[in-house]
């Protein structure tokens, strides 16, 4: 983690150096500045998450009017970089006006070195907190309505049992092919039921690792490990007076079963390295792809774990099953990718729709919605044509060629590369990867693009 930087905005050397002692000794970095020019250009040059700033400099050394200048610049400049305002005057007035150009807080000098670190300190709290509620604001005002009213009969019976359900607190559990959205449908079933107030805590089973297991489950104290340097709360006590969604729960290995069944038996579990026990009170969903009875017999699943999971089981249609969804779901996934990535609307064309009712689906849902969100991105007018879904290679009774899975990785890359004017966001984004997944595979395979 990156050391916090605060600059200081001081015309006497003395101070910039009794400030750099104190704050460097609690573990922060400094910049120092001679004047709030000099300032300007320094947090031009560096990152700066606090600013000391002395109020009064050579210019006029009691009014303040140089410092107020600089708050009024860093306010219109949008940089977020919170300030203290310091003064030797003793100035209620100019504390005020620095306050009302926003500066968080006010020291006058010489000052305790107690309450300096306390104001800094707190000042970055608040700049952190400010910070992510920016973030989740921006995330909630972004998003789209997500909802969508199925049409297949399939699919409507399935939700008027959900909806039966959700108000009964026992275990559900979801079984179906991968990508069916059996996430989607835990989430519908906790805000319909009882436990819709407090939080939904999703875990996929399959990606801890079994040493890991009891400390992000059930969370552990400080000192409990060996790499143990901090408290962790556990998904259990994250999923208090609200639904715990256990996903890919076929691939919990044997030894974790145990302790699993254990919590659900009891209700009760041990935070690592506390000898206290804690009490549940969380509704389980469980989702799998996998068959439960081939795994029973192959005694790679407990029996009394499975049938704690299933009080109710339902089965999650393929999207081949909910034909009459197809083309409003795809259409459905159009209109929240063009709002998402500030797009006219699309249509699809005729010949589209033909072709999307034709294809078997594989992947499912999350394949028809990788797919149309590929399409958003390189669409080129309002309208989405075969052409151009071939081109994402969707393509009814098709095969590739045999090859090794490194030739067709490679042929993959350059196919996208080419398509997209060796763009490489958009290559990753048609071969539905991350940008960071795509330069590392473009490094290990370096002459890509030469």
């Amino acid at each position: 983690m990156s050391e916090v930087c605060i600059l200081i905005v001081d015309d006497k050397p003395e101070i910039c150096l009794s400030a750099s002692f104190v704050l460097e000794d609690n573990g922060f970095s400094v910049l120092t500045a001679s004047s709030p020019y000099q300032a300007k250009e320094k947090i031009k040059q560096d990152k700066v998450d606090l600013i000391l700033l002395d109020m009064n400099y050579s210019l006029d050394t009691t009014s303040g009017e140089e410092g107020l200048e600089f708050l009024d610049w860093l306010d219109k400049s949008d940089l977020n970089i919170p300030t203290v305002a310091m003064t030797a005057w003793s100035n209620v007035e100019l504390a005020v006006k620095a306050m009302q150009l926003g500066a968080g807080d006010f020291i006058e000098k010489p000052w305790k070195n107690q309450r300096l670190l306390q104001i800094i300190k707190h000042q970055l709290t608040l700049s952190g907190l400010k910070i992510q509620n920016q973030k989740l604001q921006q995330r909630l005002e972004s998003e789209p309505n997500n909802d969508y009213v199925w049409r297949s009969e399939c699919m409507l019976e399935l939700m008027e049992q959900l909806e039966s359900v959700a108000t009964a607190d026992v275990a559900i559990l979801l079984t179906g092919d991968n990508g069916t959205g059996k996430s989607q449908l835990a989430k519908i079933i906790h805000q319909m039921s009882a436990k819709n107030e407090g939080p939904f805590i999703t875990v996929n089973m399959g990606a801890i690792s079994e040493n890991l297991f009891e400390s992000e489950m059930f969370g552990h104290k400080k000192g409990a490990f060996t790499d143990a340097k901090n408290n962790r709360i556990g998904r259990f006590e994250l999923a208090k007076r609200g639904t715990l969604f256990l996903d890919e729960i076929a691939n919990i290995p044997l030894a974790q079963q145990a302790k699993l069944l254990r919590v659900l038996e009891s209700g009760e579990y041990e935070v690592l390295g506390s000898s206290q026990t804690q009490h549940t009170d969380i509704r389980i969903i469980s989702a799998s792809n996998g068959d439960f009875s081939k795994l029973i017999e192959d005694e790679k699943f407990r029996e009394d774990l499975f049938y704690r999971l299933n009080t109710l089981e339902f089965r999650v249609p393929s999207l081949k099953q909910r034909q009459s969804d197809i083309i409003p779901l795809a259409e459905h996934f159009i209109q929240m990718f063009s709002h998402k990535y500030k797009k006219e609307q699309l249509q699809l064309s005729a010949e589209s729709v033909q072709t999307l009712n034709a294809y078997h689906w594989p992947g499912n849902i999350r394949e028809l919605s990788h797919l149309m969100e590929r399409a958003v991105l390189l669409s080129k007018n309002n309208e989405i044509k075969l052409n151009e879904l071939n081109s994402l290679a969707l393509k009814v009774d098709d095969t590739l060629p045999l090859m090794t899975l490194e030739q067709a990785e490679i042929k993959l890359l350059k196919q996208a590369l080419a398509s997209c004017d060796n763009n490489i966001p958009k290559a990753a984004a048609l071969l539905g990867l991350t940008k960071s997944s795509m330069y590392r595979r473009l490094e290990k395979y370096d002459d890509i693009q030469k």
